[in-house]
């Protein structure tokens, strides 16, 4: 008697596993993405998540780019747990042709969120990790890269593929596809004036200053005071706001973001108390977060005027 072959437990198992992992990369990116949608800040124990989910990187067409994540995570949710719905014993044809066109997608999904993943990791270490160390470390990223990972994995041993060359040109092939297509949105139609490097485009401040604003610049300037921001970072947009276009311009600002205007990311780089931005150096004293200006010229011991125009 020929005894059957006892299927592994990993391809019995597999696409509820990777159901429900995608499941677990569903919620991260909805998430994300509502808390950019909604104006919020993610929980993050670094300064790290906010550093990387605001900067130019994390939009995509004017979307959030965890708005697409959570879509691809969907999309592997229905191609591994769709066929399970259909009862095998009443519609055998019907699930085994799921099953074989699902698997397919399984992998090209998965393989398209691993490179991607990928290509994200290395942008969040070297422009931001490499930078500020452990404070650019962005956890739901890398739980999502984690996630695309074991995706990954559980396609290619989730089933016993029958032409695994055919299956390694056609990795290959969505690799590059994918590849091409980030270099292309992130530095062309993500970035449509073509300044990246000593140059990105920084959203323009078009409040205007009054006599109490630009006195207080002036002082903080003459006090030695400086602001550590990234030209991405959204609470220094609204510090500069505060102070308007004129009296900003006599403030000392320091850029850290290493792909901004007359970057100085390694001395942002070698001061521990700069944990996120903007952050304010007076007096010898580090102030994190965006400070009223009330709060600047009391830390400055600032004794000018103080009706102060501008508001958020």
């Amino acid at each position: 008697m020929i005894r059957r072959r006892q299927t592994p437990w990993i391809q019995r198992w597999s696409r509820p596993l990777i159901g429900g992992i995608a499941v677990l990369g569903a919620v991260n990116t909805a998430y994300l993405t509502l808390t950019k949608l909604l104006g919020g800040e993610a929980a993050c124990p670094t300064s790290g998540c906010e550093q990387v989910l605001s900067s130019r990187y994390a939009e995509v067409f004017g979307l959030p780019l965890a708005l697409y994540g959570f879509l691809a995570y969907a999309a592997m949710v229905v191609f591994a747990l769709g066929p399970l719905l259909v009862n095998p014993d009443k519609d055998k044809k019907l699930r085994a042709n799921l099953e074989n066109t699902t698997w397919l997608f399984l992998f090209l999904g998965a393989t398209a969120m691993l490179v991607f993943s990928g290509y994200l990791m290395y942008i969040m270490f070297t422009e931001f990790v490499a930078p500020y160390g452990a404070a650019g470390i962005c956890y739901y990223c890398l739980a999502s890269a984690l996630f695309a990972s074991v995706l990954f994995v559980l396609t290619i041993l989730g089933r016993t593929w029958e032409d695994v060359g055919q299956l390694f040109f056609t990795g290959a092939l969505v690799s590059v596809v994918v590849l091409v297509g980030t270099l292309g949105v992130y530095y062309g139609g993500n970035n449509p004036n073509g300044q990246i490097a000593d140059g990105a485009t920084v959203p323009a401040v078009e409040t205007t200053s009054g006599p109490a604003e630009i006195s207080l610049a002036q002082h903080l300037t003459a006090q030695g005071a400086r602001m550590f921001g990234a030209y991405w970072c959204p609470h220094c947009h609204d510090q500069k706001v505060l102070f308007g276009q004129e009296a900003f311009d006599q403030v000392t600002y320091v850029e850290c973001a290493p792909d901004g205007a007359n970057s100085q990311a390694a001395l942002c780089g070698s001061i521990p108390e700069i944990q996120g931005y903007p952050t304010w150096e007076v007096n010898g004293q580090y102030y994190s977060g965006r400070q009223t200006l009330e709060q600047l010229a009391q830390s400055s011991g600032y004794d000018g005027p103080r009706n102060f125009q501008n508001t958020l």
